[in-house]
């Protein structure tokens, strides 16, 4: 048979698979929205998930293994050859929901990132897959930890399960308020930026507030400080390649207005979309601080910590599945890039990967409506649906891929 005949002989099989899979998916609609309301109702935060994986481990009827602590794997289909992981990501935030509804959560805990959609998503399509013939396995991956260091998907590509489990594509899905719902976005290269954290401590003489010329003004440095990052990113890094520092907390407190505190303290995210690039702002800004609070008689303390790489999706498998979209009665949106961070990014560095952004928002929220972690962010339920069908498009996108090889 011709290359030409085999090409078309592998796209009628991925288009019957994705088939089946969509068909199989629509007929768990009354467990996928129970499952959704249930996860949301109960949300753990991170490091606290056992529950969550032990839930979604009994409603796929699967034996999960323990990883990264309160994460778990498993793996179905095929026993031999590569498979195809899917993530999940288990934590909730530390957001009292403010949504009003009968099922909220209650606990000073909220899914106000859309976690509990993903895990009622995933938990779907393994349903759905289990009742279909796979040509490659499956690893579910039930993910801690994607909200709070230590990154629970570090942690797994640290453990090595994922090699051991022979995975050559690792899929995720997540929803997103500034896509309309049926439409989902992905896009080949960099889509979310690397994250790092700058903590700056700041230390001089304390005196009375009267007599600044005996003291040493903490407080005015930690200001000029904030005031001149800004700055630092525009003398430190290529225009053509964003990054932002966004100081997010500045404490310096004497307990009195009429003292001069003595010490104060800067937290600022760091955003970029060339990893080298963190490095080198982190220096500039160490540098930069130093001699800022040198000028106001104090001494600057700077540490970086550093997050999650950049989230870089493969071209070929973004292709593969936005071919697919329209199969799950999906439709493609422009390609989505933020300087949002994502621990899926440590999958991206090792395996050919892709996320796909699940569009939920209406027409008339998807300029101004309620983001990713506000109180009152709610997907609507058949974000669950199209989140599972996307996860199946990346599937067969993923088998596409390993046939080429």
């Amino acid at each position: 048979m011709t290359a030409t005949g085999n090409q078309r002989e592998g796209d009628t099989a991925s288009t019957q698979l994705l088939a089946q899979l969509v068909t199989e998916i629509e007929n768990e609609r009354e467990f996928a929205l129970q499952l959704r309301r249930e996860l949301h109702q109960h949300p753990r935060l991170s490091g606290d998930e056992a529950d969550s994986r032990d839930r979604i481990a009994r409603a796929t009827e699967l034996d999960f293994t323990p990883v990264a602590e309160t994460g778990g794997y498993c793996r179905f289909g095929p026993a031999d050859g590569p498979a195809v992981a899917i993530r999940g990501e288990l934590d909730a935030l530390p957001v009292s929901e403010q949504t009003g509804l009968s099922w909220a959560a209650t606990n000073g805990a909220m899914h106000a990132c859309g976690h509990d959609v993903h895990m009622a998503a995933l938990a779907t399509f393994v349903r759905a897959a289990k009742r279909v013939t796979l040509p490659y396995a499956v690893v579910p991956l039930l993910q801690p930890r994607e909200e709070a260091y230590p990154s629970g998907a570090s942690d797994i590509c640290d453990s090595g399960v994922l090699d051991t489990l022979n995975v050559a594509h690792v899929i995720g899905a997540h929803v997103h308020p500034r896509v309309l719902a049926g439409q989902v976005a992905t896009g080949a290269g960099a889509v979310n930026a690397a994250s790092g954290e700058i903590r700056i401590e700041v230390e001089g003489r304390t005196g009375h507030g009267a007599y600044p010329h005996d003291a040493a003004d903490v407080a005015s440095a930690l200001a000029a400080i904030a005031l001149g990052l800004p700055e630092v990113l525009r003398r430190t890094v290529n225009p053509l390649s964003p990054a932002l520092l966004s100081v997010g907390r500045m404490v310096a407190d004497s307990g009195a207005a009429n003292v001069l505190p003595g010490k104060g303290t800067l937290h600022a995210m760091l955003r970029t979309t060339q990893n080298e690039d963190a490095a080198v702002i982190g220096d500039a800004v160490a540098e930069f601080a130093r001699h800022q609070a040198e000028a106001y008689g104090v001494s600057a303390a700077t540490t970086v910590v550093q997050g999650e790489p950049v989230l870089f999706n493969d071209a070929a498998l973004c292709d593969a599945l936005e071919g697919l979209l329209g199969q799950a009665e999906l439709e493609v949106a422009p390609a989505m890039r933020s300087l949002g961070a994502d621990d899926f990014s440590f999958y991206s560095q090792q395996y050919p990967s892709t996320m796909s952004f699940v569009g939920v928002a209406t027409p008339d929220t998807v300029e101004d409506g309620p983001s990713l972690h506000d109180a009152t962010f709610l997907p609507d339920d058949d974000a669950v649906l199209r989140v599972a069908k996307t996860m199946a498009c990346g599937y067969v996108a993923a088998v596409q891929q390993i046939q080429k090889r």
